[in-house]
């Protein structure tokens, strides 16, 4: 039986928030007005107005990894910039980063993210789960040589409708992305060509997250089609 972490090293998790400009520390009413277009000056002016938050929650992040962990000076550090912060150990990256909504600039995105896991044991561990639950509500698998989505699409669409655990698809016109369900998944799964992403209907610790992509990954072996069976290996 495949190990669901075997593909750790490839995936990043990640998790949204968000909120109005105005409502963070930085933000004065008496001097400030909020966007109302993205530009680098508006990046700046946020980058500044959340630079309590960001400080607050890396450092919180910095100490209680340090704890949880056991990490010494040399196998943790936190680097805090304008609008985001990255804290590095020897095991895994996590980035918290701000920016202003396209469609809404009155209104700002909070993204946390976790990348370059090196070991599978980690994700089992209660106290690395502990330290990120809650945070990630999406998996993202980078497609190293890409897919078609137009091949991805007709992959699907062969398969035996009335065969039990089937693959459905759903895509615009211009089959520029496409939408899949998988029976027995929870998560929405989406794919661009360039990467496969799983969408969970609620926030959870890491170790969930990789056993949903798991699930996705052994639905599509399980069809026995070519493009789908070699997309997450």
């Amino acid at each position: 039986m495949q190990d669901p972490f075997s593909k750790i090293s490839q995936v990043r998790l990640a998790g949204s928030a968000g909120g109005a400009v105005k409502a963070l520390r930085g933000y004065d009413k008496s001097r400030h007005s909020v966007p109302d277009a993205v530009n680098a000056a508006t990046t700046a002016f946020l980058a500044r107005l959340c630079a309590a938050e960001l400080a607050e929650e890396a450092e919180g992040m910095f100490q209680r990894a340090r704890a949880a962990l056991g990490y010494k000076r040399a196998g943790i550090a936190l680097e805090i910039g304008p609008g985001a912060a990255t804290l590095t150990t020897k095991d895994f990256c996590w980035e918290l980063s701000y920016s202003l909504e396209e469609r809404e600039p009155a209104r700002y995105a909070l993204v946390r993210s976790l990348h370059g896991l090196r070991s599978a044991d980690l994700v089992r561990l209660e106290t690395f789960n502990t330290l990120f639950a809650g945070q990630f509500d999406a998996v993202v698998f980078e497609l190293a040589r890409g897919v078609r989505v137009e091949a991805l699409i007709d992959a699907v669409e062969a398969l035996d409708p009335g065969a039990e655990g089937a693959l459905t698809v759903a895509y615009p016109s211009d089959c520029s992305r496409c939408e899949l369900t998988v029976p027995g998944v929870a998560a929405r799964v989406e794919c661009d060509g360039a990467s496969l992403t799983l969408r969970l209907p609620r926030a959870a610790a890491p170790d969930e997250c990789l056993r949903e992509f798991d699930a996705v990954r052994s639905a599509f072996r399980l069809s026995r089609d070519a493009v789908l069976a070699g997309l997450l290996g």
